[in-house]
């Protein structure tokens, strides 16, 4: 699989907490986040540290920590989740695809394009790879496919590269020239004096608006943009576990820019369709079963319905309602794999509204009798104690 089409991505060792790697505390304000992320950002620069790889990769790991925290949704998600958070999309760091996205994304963390350094920095400005708009769909799941994890084919519209002109929007793809007023660099700089010495910063072309290129001839087929819209069957997997609200992505799956870069990501978030009989509490599933007098009393067997089949459960006699059963590792497992959750069973004695005079007759013959007469012990919880003693 492609690395633009893998539908999470997944980290080749243990990630240090983000808070950490800022140096902040998880109560950090926006301001001193940013600031912090700065501060490093400028002590591990690739151009204050030429072919330093350790310096590269603590540049690669203060621009993640910083996309997370930076987001208050993605920082939400990170606190609650950690970097599993990652695997539900949208809520821990994606990585990068090369250090020109990092430039192309925090390009305004120190007030202008965050370019090179000069004045024994090394350097030049750098153009970022630019990516695409993001796709969002709703999925809509029932309580089956929840439980189970599926892989669903949804028909998406999106942008792809155009294949007549390659994507640049020329005819051919050959009829473009370098830009006369960057030089082919997409950028023109501006030299700023600061404490550190000389920073160059940078901004978009204004003539060929960051490409660095101008067209001669436009493409037929995308008419110089580029680009074509295109239907296309994608398949998705779900993991099991997953809620409603909950955001999957697809890496490379969202629309491709305007004349080169690489495709934003498919966002899908999850809908979950209320089940008829099933009713979802967490990773428990609860059923709602209704018993008459008779078989309360007398003890009986039925048959309920689970997330896979059926299953036949055993009434003792003498069952109040209220009670709930349990049917372990019945429910729903958790989105991270952890644990599978249960199905409960709360059982409800249901009282006729409406009698004949046979009917009537036997109850008050019974109505006195002292097996009839409530008479509740201490092994009789109430509904609060009961639903505290499963759920906690």
């Amino acid at each position: 699989m492609k690395a633009a089409e893998s539908f999470f991505i997944q980290t080749k060792m243990a990630k240090r907490d983000y808070y950490e790697v800022l140096g902040v505390a998880k109560t950090a304000t926006p301001e001193e986040i940013k600031k912090a992320y700065r501060q490093l950002a400028i002590k591990y620069h690739p151009d204050k540290n030429p072919d330093n790889p350790a310096a590269e990769d603590k540049f690669k790991e203060a621009a993640e920590a910083y996309e997370v925290l930076s987001d208050a949704d993605k920082r939400a998600r990170y606190d609650r989740f950690g970097h599993q958070a990652e695997q539900m999309g949208g809520g821990g760091g994606g990585g990068f695809h090369d250090m020109n996205d990092i430039f192309s994304r925090f390009g305004d963390i120190f007030g202008g394009g965050f370019g090179g350094f000069e004045d024994g920095f090394g350097g030049g400005g750098r153009r970022g790879v630019r990516k695409g708009p993001n796709l969002r769909i709703k999925l809509k799941l029932n309580l089956q496919e929840i439980a189970g994890g599926v892989e669903k084919k949804v028909k998406v519209k999106r942008h792809v590269t155009c294949q007549s002109c390659g994507g640049n929007g020329s005819k051919n793809g050959t009829a473009v020239q370098n830009c006369g007023n960057c030089n082919g660099t997409g950028q023109v700089r501006r030299v700023v004096n600061t404490m550190l010495g000389q920073m160059v910063s940078s901004s978009p072309c204004p003539v060929c608006n960051g490409e660095g290129k101008t067209i001669t001839t436009r493409c037929e087929s995308c008419h110089g943009d580029g680009r074509t819209l295109t239907e296309e069957v994608i398949s998705i997997p779900v993991p099991a576990g997953v809620g409603d609200g909950m955001q999957l992505s697809m890496a490379g799956k969202g629309n491709v820019p305007p004349r080169g870069g690489v495709a934003g990501d498919l966002l899908i978030v999850i809908e979950e369709a209320e089940d008829e009989v099933l009713k979802r509490e967490g990773n428990n599933v609860i059923f709602e079963l209704y018993i008459n007098f008779a078989d309360a009393a007398l003890g009986t067997s039925v048959e309920v319905p689970t997330i896979t089949g059926k299953a036949r459960i055993k009434i003792d006699a003498g069952t109040q309602s209220g009670k709930i059963l349990r049917l372990k590792g019945k429910g729903i497992k958790d989105v991270n794999g952890y644990e599978t959750g249960d199905q409960l069973i709360h059982v409800n004695v249901w009282t006729p509204k409406q009698l004949n005079k046979e009917e009537t007759a036997i109850l008050e013959k019974l109505r006195t009798s002292e097996n009839f007469t409530p008479n509740p012990n201490k092994n009789d919880k109430g509904f609060f104690d009961k639903m505290r003693e499963f759920f906690h």
